[in-house]
């Protein structure tokens, strides 16, 4: 029996399709290869030979001071001063001093991350060894962002892959790692709903795609702990029924135990993975988090607290007080207000929108979280690649990153040593935190209502539609209602 006459056709936008697919992947990985290698080159100029009895180089901390991109990285700063060049386990022979000293391969990052710089140390005995091994260790972690943000929004890929962030930030800091596991939450929710061919219906079901987008998040809070907030969005995304949700509250009422899956899943995983640590050295384990709790709003932690509320008061117990109460407390208020906003916004149109709602609650927590590193640029970018977020927005806060950048690691060797501090250093760096500020504050009010960019909008489908299967010679359009 010969083949449907459509069927031809159809093959042939279907390759089509997946050539033009191949072809932006590879133009975005290009990208990317370039961004990276020049990011490590720029950074790689801060270590090299002649090194010290400690593994660490003469040219450490400014390498070439006349060079436009400081070379200053973290990856080289913690060589010495958590026993990484030591190659001691972290967390589990630790503790914090009385006077917020860590000592016995403490570091204050989150376990994963500490592990990452354990694995990244092994074998080194210089600086510059160990942030060759840590720079080949992120580095897959940043093509596979490009990877799943080209096959959820095509070229808008490049957003990421070939701008100065990832020039700025690929090997300042542990943060590749910590982005992926969050652009994959988002890709496993994009993927498990899209469209199965075979079937007409969403490649897994809702609840399994949000406990695994929930595992993956967990991780990332073991990373960095931010994408931890995700978990709640996503949460009430599953609630309220994910893509069909005002036909499925209808017939069954809000889904309270898929919610409590999602929710439990990453509790379980967050345990899964701090408990070895806390039974092993809980001593070293707690220490990471006391030296967070006491770490202060200084000019080191680049927040609105020192560039603002410290004009005011000075830097004084009362400023620091406020700052350790209004902190936490602000952050969580945001989150609050992007939950009701998400809510709001599910109440007018039946789809909870848990990927803006989740970077409104970034937003406020980059906000108003005692340290705002240069760095974070990298949590908020892929929020602008996903979202229809204004090009002049994401065209102002990419120009206040750089001159950010070029100015804030000048700054601090000119303050160590004591001199004035030229005009321009400080304007960029105050001007560029409150541009960011006003940025960020645009952003927890908007987030919530800005769609998705395409194909991303259209690739998930209510989960009572259907598709045709490539032999049916019906051409009923197929729904493209999640736009969450």
């Amino acid at each position: 029996m010969s083949e449907p006459r459509t069927s031809t056709p159809r093959r042939i936008a279907l390759l089509s399709g997946r050539g033009e697919t191949a072809v932006i992947v590879l133009v975005s990985l290009l990208a990317t290869a370039a961004t990276m290698f020049w990011s490590y080159r720029v950074k790689v100029r801060c270590v090299g030979a002649p090194f010290d009895a400690d593994g660490r180089s003469a040219n450490w901390p400014s390498g070439n001071p006349g060079g436009i991109i400081p070379c200053y990285s973290d990856l080289m700063y913690l060589w010495l001063g958590r026993d990484i060049n030591n190659h001691v386990f972290p967390y589990i022979h630790g503790g914090i001093g009385g006077d917020g000293t860590l000592f016995g391969g403490v570091v204050e990052y989150p376990v994963l991350s500490g592990l990452m710089m354990y694995v990244g140390a092994i074998g080194a005995h210089t600086d510059t060894e160990f942030f060759n091994q840590t720079a080949l260790l992120l580095a897959p972690f940043g093509f596979a962002i490009t990877v799943m943000l080209a096959l959820m929004v095509r070229w808008w890929a490049l957003l990421w892959a070939a701008t100065p962030p990832l020039v700025l930030y690929s090997f300042h800091n542990w943060e590749l790692p910590v982005v992926a596991t969050a652009v994959a939450a988002i890709a496993v929710m994009t993927w498990g709903g899209s469209i199965d061919r075979g079937t007409g219906r969403r490649r897994l079901p809702l609840r399994t795609a949000a406990i695994v987008a929930s595992v993956l998040l967990a991780i990332g809070f073991c990373l960095k702990l931010y994408p931890g907030i995700f978990v709640l969005p996503l949460a009430a995304y599953v609630l309220t029924g994910g893509a069909g949700g005002l036909r499925r509250v209808g017939r069954r009422g809000l889904d309270w135990v898929g919610a409590a899956w999602v929710a439990g899943a990453a509790v379980v995983t967050v345990v899964a993975i701090q408990l070895p640590f806390m039974v092993l050295g809980f001593d070293g384990w707690k220490a990471a988090l006391t030296f967070q709790g006491r770490r202060r709003a200084d000019v080191d932690t680049n927040s609105i607290w020192y560039w603002g509320l410290r004009y005011l008061t000075g830097t004084t117990d009362t400023y620091h007080s406020l700052v350790g109460v209004a902190s936490p407390l602000l952050i969580l208020v945001t989150f609050a207000v992007a939950m009701y906003l998400g809510w709001r916004h599910y109440r007018r149109i039946g789809v909870f929108p848990w990927i803006g709602v989740s970077g409104a609650m970034l937003a406020g927590f980059m906000l108003f979280h005692k340290v705002h590193s240069p760095q974070y640029t990298l949590w908020i970018l892929p929020f602008f690649v996903l979202m229809r977020v204004r090009w002049q927005v994401i065209a102002v806060y990419l120009l206040t990153d750089i001159a950010l950048d070029l100015t804030i690691f000048r700054l601090f060797p000119i303050r160590d040593a004591g001199d004035p501090l030229p005009w321009w250093v400080l304007t960029g760096v105050a001007g560029s935190v409150w541009v960011h500020a006003f940025l960020l504050v645009y952003l927890i009010g908007t987030l919530v209502r800005t769609p998705l960019r395409e194909p991303l909008g259209s690739m998930t489908i209510r989960d009572d539609a259907r598709v045709d299967r490539p032999d049916e010679q019906t051409s009923r359009p197929v729904p493209a209602t999640d736009r969450a």
